[in-house]
């Protein structure tokens, strides 16, 4: 009911906006709502919105994958801490946008190129989260799964995932706000699709109604993940923090 009231309020906001300023430079949500319908019409929406998806849904995977063994591997042993921190330091204030430019310089204006400076941008939230994850990890459950032999599997599924499961929950979750901001600069700099060329394609002809389409669109599908995947994920996985407190 909340969440009603509260898009039913934006779109009154937009409206008393758009009547102040004017549907040049801000257009009215049914001026925009028939861009939308026009593209979903010919199909270009869900095709770009399909390619973002698609390299978002790569880069985070392979950013979370790599972040979360290099995070568990810093937090659990000093030397490997100690080798890379500096690299961890440069990665989380090397901007986003350097990234991305190098990538496609080196590597070409390509999938590769653009899903890899995506993901190297995302990998250091991740790493730092799970670090911390696993240097808060209790010793005397360690000690438990010893004394009653327990397997590496076991081990791992009974007592080291529980424990990490809240980090890694957090890792995705600021780690996919990031991916989605990131990803749009990579299209926008150097893909011929997705949601972030469209955008550009926007800003070139100063159509603002087909900006706002492509903008709005994007984020209710970022909207509707985090509602139905995300935020049940990190609730499923501080349960077990809940029960014990």
């Amino acid at each position: 009911m909340l969440r009603l009231v509260s898009s039913v309020l934006f779109l009154a906001t937009w409206w008393i906006a758009a009547a102040l300023a004017g549907s040049a430079k801000l257009p009215p949500p049914a001026a925009v709502l028939r861009v939308v319908r026009q593209e979903a019409e010919s199909g270009a929406l869900f095709l770009h919105l399909g390619a973002t998806l698609a390299r978002v849904g790569l880069a985070f995977t392979l950013a979370m994958a790599v972040g979360s063994v290099l995070g568990y591997l810093m937090g659990r042993h000093r030397l490997a801490d100690r080798l890379g921190d500096p690299w961890l330091i440069l990665l989380l204030n090397l901007p986003a946008l350097v990234v991305i430019v190098l990538a496609y310089i080196w590597a070409g204006l390509t999938e590769v190129a653009a899903i890899s400076a995506i993901a190297i941008n995302k990998l250091p939230t991740a790493v730092v989260t799970l670090r911390e994850g696993a240097r808060a990890l209790d010793p005397t459950l360690d000690e438990m799964a010893n004394v009653f032999a327990f397997s590496r599997w076991r081990s791992f599924r009974h007592v080291l995932l529980p424990q990490l499961a809240p980090y890694i929950a957090a890792a995705a979750r600021s780690g996919l706000s990031l991916v989605w901001k990131i990803v749009l600069v990579a299209e926008l700099l150097g893909r011929p699709n997705g949601v972030g060329f469209e955008i550009g394609v926007a800003f070139q002809l100063f159509d603002i109604p087909l900006l706002l389409t492509y903008s709005l669109s994007f984020a209710a599908v970022v909207l509707v993940i985090e509602t139905s995947f995300v935020q049940p994920f990190e609730r499923r996985a501080s349960r077990w923090r809940l029960r014990a407190a």
